[in-house]
């Protein structure tokens, strides 16, 4: 991180240090509780198709949530936007953490924030993107969105480490497995609060400035959902995000510690450590995606390392056993995030600088609506002893059919890292 901050002017560099570290606390959080998610609410006594039902509710909640918050942001503050939706994530790891009545839960899932994945959920990264945009050269965007995916994706491998060993451990010493389970919920409530602390100390320069939003406001343009000039792009890469995300929904970091628990009996420590690796094979491929994005463009980069992640994917289910199993995942995982900073700054690259929280925020809200409906199914797949490979399979085919037509829409208007693109319609 240290090696991206000094391309940062002085005045600016406090705040990206500070999202910096939101980044990190956040995503923590997410990866603890997302390897054990599943497990614990089983624990709980809900069937699978409940548990299902709780996690797309959980991303419909999101949907709203977040699109409320994320238009608006640039308009009523990025800071007090950031602060709400920390509240909202201490909301729901309270709840989660007090009752299993499934009313409330459902509740919690809903209004509240929570990560069933451990990718990220609520208005943090949209109005994040935004900032650092507002506060980083252009030139280097990409390139400090590269160090931003890697700190993520160290902090959720991180979290899903110590989350495993930390509830193993207690099984071992005889505490109940819902109770220590119930610990990492517990954990997230704080990391909520703590983000809210975090982000009251954003500064004014993270914020939209006034000659931008007048040049929006004096632009003669129509504006929907905080865009106004940018809507046809960000509009159709909405539609191609929400079909990736969909198929990512089937194959949730909290589905496929399930998948490998039942059909090879993976205990929670060595799912922490599986999943601690694939996290940090997916950091490490986010600063490989900022130099080959300077080289063939931010849509090849985002296509041509795609695809061979969901062959890979698809041949997780495929292994005659766990060895192979768990070595295909980090073949996909070690590739599969590399479209992840692109995608960001192609965003960011595309549409005016007073649009970019909205942009990020529709475009996010657009892949969970996408992703709201797939756990359910993927759960249905599961239960069934015959199906267990199903979301695997269902992920890596739709996800290939997402990058030939993502290719296909925008392979002419592709900015090299940092560099502007043509804005279409």
């Amino acid at each position: 991180m240290g090696t991206a901050l000094p391309q940062v002017n002085l005045l600016h560099r406090s705040d990206v240090r500070l999202l910096f570290v939101t980044r990190f606390v956040r995503m923590f959080a997410y990866g603890s509780l997302s390897v054990l998610l599943v497990l614990y609410l089983a624990r709980l006594g809900l069937r699978e198709t409940r548990i299902g039902l709780l996690l797309t509710l959980t991303l419909i909640g999101d949907i709203g949530v977040s699109l409320w918050l994320t238009t608006t942001a640039d308009r009523f503050g990025r800071r007090l936007t950031l602060v709400v939706g920390a509240a909202l994530m201490l909301l729901a790891g309270l709840v989660f953490a007090l009752t299993d009545n499934f009313a409330l839960l459902v509740l919690a899932a809903t209004i509240g924030v929570i990560s069933p994945s451990g990718n990220e959920v609520g208005p943090f990264l949209s109005v994040e993107q935004a900032a650092l945009s507002q506060v980083i050269p252009e030139q280097h965007r990409t390139y400090v969105f590269g160090w931003y995916s890697l700190v993520g994706s160290l902090a959720t491998a991180t979290g899903a480490l110590v989350s495993g060993v930390f509830t193993q451990a207690l099984q071992n010493a005889g505490v109940p497995a819902v109770s220590s389970y119930r610990g990492v919920v517990w954990a997230y409530a704080g990391a909520g609060m703590a983000l809210g602390l975090l982000f009251l100390t954003l500064s004014k320069a993270a914020e939209i400035r006034p000659r931008e939003r007048a040049c929006a406001q004096t632009g003669g343009v129509r504006n929907f959902l905080g865009l106004h000039r940018s809507k046809g792009v960000v509009t159709r890469l909405s539609a191609l995000f929400s079909l990736d995300a969909f198929a990512g929904g089937f194959v949730i970091q909290s589905v496929v510690a399930y998948w490998f628990h039942v059909r090879f009996g993976v205990q929670p420590a060595m799912l922490g450590g599986i999943f601690f690796g694939a996290n940090i094979l997916a950091a490490v491929s986010a600063l490989a995606a900022a130099k080959l994005a300077e080289r063939i463009g931010l849509i090849n980069t985002m296509v041509f390392t795609h695809l061979p992640s969901n062959v890979l994917l698809i041949a997780v289910p495929l292994m005659p056993n766990m060895h192979l199993a768990i070595a295909m995942l980090l073949l996909r995982f070690s590739v599969s995030q590399m479209d992840v900073p692109t995608r960001q700054s192609y965003v960011m690259a595309v549409v005016e600088a007073d649009e970019r929280s909205a942009a990020a925020g529709v475009t996010g809200i657009a892949r969970s609506v996408g992703a709201a409906i797939s756990p359910g199914l993927a759960t249905l797949l599961l239960a069934s002893p015959a199906l267990m490979a199903g979301p695997f399979f269902v992920a890596g085919g739709v996800k290939i059919v997402y990058d030939l037509l993502l290719y296909r829409s925008f392979a002419t208007a592709q900015p090299r890292a940092g560099g502007q693109a043509n804005r279409q319609g």
